[in-house]
């Protein structure tokens, strides 16, 4: 049995316009006849029938007919290979949809039926990729993104999703894809995790922004924004007055992050918006903008 992918698997996109899908289609060309005229549905059609009058709506961009064909294809002959193939259209017909939770339910749904199915694979991918997307509006394509303003929980799905992809079928058609969506989503994450922890540097909450900074630092390990995860946990620190962590912690900073000419990276990016004032007095000065107190 051969099946081909409609997937343009090795021709990646630029990540901040992933929102394409048009080359995302599901494996066909299982069955003979695909681009025949598609049959009407009457209760004696067989499972071939069926599913030539489904694949023909879903060439045409039918999306939401091909999608009931498809189902009443799945409910009348719910085993073999006409089942196994329209499971895998339906994952791919939802995410066309923009219905990602259906899509992330279908392609749950066939990784349990199907756990030694040849295109296994692509159902992972699908559903990798429904979360990636499950977030993304038309809107940030034309505004300016910010991290914190995300749910981040679709996002750290995603990236696990593709992990497990990469390490259950390394030789995949879409590891190469999946690769480089979880370089964009490391970035996208760890932005997220030091725009709390820089909340709650401001707040006080010196703590859970230290554990915040050494989440990103063991869990995302080169993210552009890795520099500003160890000054910021050193910074929690030093306000916790762990003094020997965090002479530690700027030893780290100083073998890990220096600028081409031999010097430090200008932390400024951290101090700008970090106070460490060391008493009221200086805190309402910096608060009225007559003076700056730098993390030094």
């Amino acid at each position: 049995m051969t099946m081909i992918s409609r997937f343009p698997y090795k021709q990646l996109i630029l990540l901040f316009f992933l929102s394409s899908v048009a080359g995302c289609s599901t494996v066909k060309g299982l069955f003979g006849g695909d681009e025949d005229e598609e049959p009407t549905i009457t209760e004696d059609r067989t499972a071939s029938q069926l599913y030539q009058k489904a694949n023909g709506e879903m060439q045409s961009n039918r999306f939401s007919e091909a999608i009931e064909s498809y189902t009443l294809l799945e409910s009348r002959y719910p085993f073999g290979k006409y089942a196994q193939q329209a499971q895998l259209e339906l994952i791919y017909l939802y995410y066309r949809q923009s219905n990602m939770d259906n899509a992330i339910s279908s392609a749950d749904r066939f990784i349990k039926l199907n756990p030694q199915h040849p295109h296994v694979d692509y159902a992972y991918y699908m559903k990798g990729l429904a979360n990636f997307d499950k977030s993304k509006t038309f809107l940030n394509l034309v505004l300016p993104r910010n991290p914190s303003d995300k749910d981040p929980a679709p996002l750290a799905a995603s990236f696990e999703i593709f992990k497990n992809l990469i390490q259950k079928f390394p030789d995949s058609d879409y590891a190469d894809d999946a690769k480089q969506r979880m370089i964009y989503l490391r970035n996208e994450l760890a932005e997220h995790e030091l725009t709390v922890a820089e909340y709650y540097m401001r707040r006080g909450a010196y703590v859970a922004a230290a554990n915040r900074a050494k989440y990103v630092m063991e869990k995302y390990q080169g993210a552009p924004s890795m520099p500003q995860a160890v000054y910021t946990l050193e910074l929690a620190y030093r306000q916790l007055g762990i003094n020997d962590l965090a002479y530690d912690t700027h030893k780290i900073y100083v073998a890990n992050f220096l600028g081409d000419d031999g010097s430090l990276l200008d932390p400024t990016y951290a101090t700008t918006r970090i106070s460490c004032a060391t008493n009221v007095w200086d805190r309402v000065l910096e608060k009225l903008r007559l003076r700056t107190y730098y993390c030094d």
